[in-house]
């Protein structure tokens, strides 16, 4: 019975323990503080620190899987493993695309400079066939455990996939489907930003406490962690601060070749978008671009850029 195969790799380990390479230390800290914007000085300043109730430079819990990722090393067992296993059985019974869903993390304390971390995983749980608009497929969850070199559980985490059969796509010449613009995902956070697209106005979030202004959107204040905003509406008046131009794989949806920047608007915040009304060849970092709103179907407008006369008239070289 296939149900009672599915189950029966739920409890297996996925591989022996594995240690981490390095231990926790100050300067991979400082790097994820720079690539995320997190200034708390307790990650990063060793005086703040001490005064602390930490009495010393801790981790962000965030990085709790990072100091074990493998990176671009090379070997690893040969043998494969019981998630390589259940993702063959699932392939062979047609569930053969994958998405990832969702990633829960606990963390039992900080973990300082020094602390070398060991992981094991395991399969937690494989569900029933469940039906979704992505198509018919299994969700198989993944837990790993994170131990100090004490042996004592600093943090666990559970990874949630799916595997899939495909729904069956609309044929273009059926559905107009094919060919739209890939829908904006809109939430709680982010629906007034495209509120006032719809009405012409580019939104800038702001909080209400320290003013700081803030894109893309969401709930609580980087700076303050004030959950207080309202929005402030763009001159849409911004520079390329840089950009790409995609050719492969092409998608119906768009005409090639298209450039998709990077704008730094003159109010501070950045936003990624199109840039409209140049060739490519054209586009430069620096180049002085305003809002323009499109309607690219019928439901979706979307603000993408085209250069000004100062920016057609200007060189990048």
């Amino acid at each position: 019975m296939f149900a009672a195969r599915l189950q029966s790799f739920v409890g297996r380990e996925l591989g022996a323990p594995l240690v981490a390479r390095d231990p926790v230390n100050e300067s991979m800290i400082r790097h994820w503080c720079d690539a995320v914007g997190d200034a708390n000085p307790v990650y990063t300043d060793p005086d703040a620190a001490a005064t602390s109730v930490h009495a010393g430079v801790v981790a962000p819990p965030t990085m709790l899987q990072a100091w074990s990722m493998r990176g671009l090393e090379p070997g690893g067992s040969k043998q494969p493993s019981a998630q390589d296993e259940l993702m063959a059985v699932l392939n062979e019974a047609g569930f053969s695309s994958v998405v990832a869903t969702n990633c829960d993390q606990e963390y039992t304390r900080y973990l300082k400079p020094g602390d070398v971390i060991t992981t094991t995983a395991m399969i937690d749980a494989v569900s029933d066939e469940k039906h979704t608009a992505l198509g018919d497929g299994h969700f198989v969850t993944t837990k790993t455990t994170f131990r100090d070199q004490h042996g004592d559980v600093v943090g666990t985490m559970t990874f949630r996939i799916l595997k899939f059969l495909p729904a069956a796509s609309p044929s273009p010449s059926s559905s107009k489907a094919a060919n739209r613009r890939p829908r904006p995902a809109i939430n709680r956070d982010n629906a007034f930003f495209w509120e006032g697209i719809d009405r012409g106005e580019l939104l800038i979030q702001r909080c209400a406490s320290c003013g700081r202004l803030r894109h893309p959107p969401g709930p609580m204040c980087p700076s303050c962690r004030s959950l207080d905003w309202d929005t402030v509406v763009s001159t849409g008046r911004g520079v390329v601060y840089s950009f790409v131009v995609p050719h492969h794989p092409q998608v119906p949806a768009f005409e090639y070749p298209y450039v998709v920047a990077l704008v730094e608007l003159e109010e501070g915040t950045r936003l990624i978008s199109n840039v409209v009304g140049a060739e490519p060849a054209k586009v430069y970092v620096g180049m002085p671009v305003a809002v323009e709103f499109v309607a690219v179907d019928d439901e979706l407008t979307l603000p993408q850029f085209r250069p000004t006369a100062a920016g057609v008239g200007a060189s990048g070289e």
